[in-house]
This record gives structure tokens, sequence and C-alpha cells, in this order.
């Protein structure tokens, strides 16, 4: 669900959302059109990205522009970067979104996977930031939203080199900000519950587990991609000016 709160001064702002155009991605690409804002969004998965774009130009006139880019190549990571700038100016909001939380058993990790999984679900987040400083210190400032997850925070064993990731966010988020806040740029994380997206229906949901877990939750009802947007936005904006170095839950109260 889409909020219905406005922020002006989301208008006219230039954002990039890395992991735009599937899942929590796609709905933060629309909540930030809905905005007005000048929005760039990259990924790897061409067809839905391009139908996103299509789809959010006709429904809001407002398109946003979809850059192509492996995010485990820092360099393409560069360029798509420098592409969105030059197209929609100075980077003033950056959404670190893009993850891969593959399955997999500790004793079946190998060197080659625990660096593959921290060259998607680590790395990109240093570099996406680092890419877009100059513009957020030509404009004198910015907000910088990293998505972490609470998968780490239940001990969920599932996923040991995703969650060591998602904790190492953290880390990165409190030490940007301490870096950045002198330079008025803010650095916030988000840690979504179980978001009920389409990989995750199709992959891991079962009624009797999703049943469960939203038994545990204070607000009892499934957690939509949707619902990611309003505290993504709020962080972004000028509402959160004195805010920094916070890790915002949304989980449904299960934590």
């Amino acid at each position: 669900m889409m909020p219905s709160a406005i922020f002006p001064d989301l208008k006219g702002r230039s954002v990039l959302i890395t992991g735009g155009g599937t899942g929590i991605g796609a709905s933060l690409t629309e909540g930030f059109v809905r905005q007005g804002s000048r929005v760039a969004f990259i990924d790897i998965a061409e067809a839905p990205s391009q139908a996103l774009a299509e789809k959010l130009a006709a429904d809001h006139g407002n398109r946003p522009l979809y850059l192509k880019a492996d995010l485990r190549d820092v360099e393409a990571l560069k360029a798509a970067v420098a592409t969105a700038v030059e197209a929609n100016g100075p980077v003033t909001v950056l959404v670190n979104n893009a993850a891969w939380d593959d399955r997999h058993d500790v004793d079946d990790v190998t060197v080659e996977y625990w660096d593959l999984n921290q060259s998607i679900n680590l790395r990109p987040q240093f570099f996406a930031a680092q890419a877009v400083l100059p513009g957020m210190r030509e404009a004198g400032g910015g907000s910088i939203v990293n998505f972490t997850s609470t998968s780490f925070m239940i001990n969920h064993g599932g996923f040991p080199a995703y969650t060591a990731a998602k904790a190492g966010i953290v880390g990165l988020t409190k030490g940007l900000a301490g870096r950045l806040g002198p330079e008025k740029i803010r650095v916030n994380a988000i840690a979504p519950g179980w978001v009920i997206t389409e990989r995750q229906r199709e992959l891991w949901v079962t009624s009797e587990g999703l049943q469960g877990h939203i038994d545990r939750q204070a607000l009892r009802e499934e957690i939509e991609p949707g619902d990611m947007v309003g505290p993504c936005l709020f962080l972004a904006s000028d509402a959160a000016r004195m805010l920094s170095a916070q890790v915002l839950i949304v989980d449904g109260g299960y934590l």
C-alpha cells in the first residue's frame, strides 16, 4: 500500500535507488515517482525494470530512468551513478536497497560463495555511497537510506552469509553517519521484517509458516512491499532533518 503522505521537499529531488526494478525496490521507485522526484534506479533484471518505467510514466507522467548494471561490478556501478547525475542532477537521496537473500547452509558455504554474497549484499552499499558523495557535497547535504534486515536480529539460521552482510550494513550506516554528518549528509537504515514479495511467495512462503510469523507480530497482517515506502520517504525527507545513524525496524511489531 502506497502512503498518502506528501513530502514537498522531495519534489524535484534527484533520487537513486539500487535494486529498484522488482520487489521492495519497485515500490520504492514508485513511491518517489509519486512524490515528483527525479528518480533513477539500477537493476540487473531488464524486462521487469523497463516495464516498471513504462507503467510509472503512463500512470504518473513522471518516468524514472532505468539503468542496467551488475552491482558486483563496482566500475559499472560508478558509471550508472554518473549517468544518473548527468540526467537528473547531483543525487541527494540514495536508497541502497539491492540484495540477494539466497538460502544456504553453513556447511555448504565456500570462499567463492561467501565473496559472491558479500559482493551483492554489502560491498555495493559502500561504493554507491562513495559515488554519490561529490554531488551531495555540491548540493550542501543529502540522505542515504540503507536497507538491512531483521533476519540477523532474530537469529535466522538459513543464510549466514546474508545475515552477516545485513549486520554489516548497520555498522556501515553508523560509520558513514559519523563521518558524513558534519557535511550535512544523514545516513540511516531500514530493517524490514518478513515482507511478502512475489519472490518470497514463490520460493519460501507456506500458509502455515506465514500465519505463524504473523501471529507473532503486534500488527497481524502481511507486510507488503509498499509498507517500506513511507518509512523510506520520511528518512529521505527534511522531516527527518536531525535523524541520523539510526536503524528503523519495520516488522509489524515482531521484535
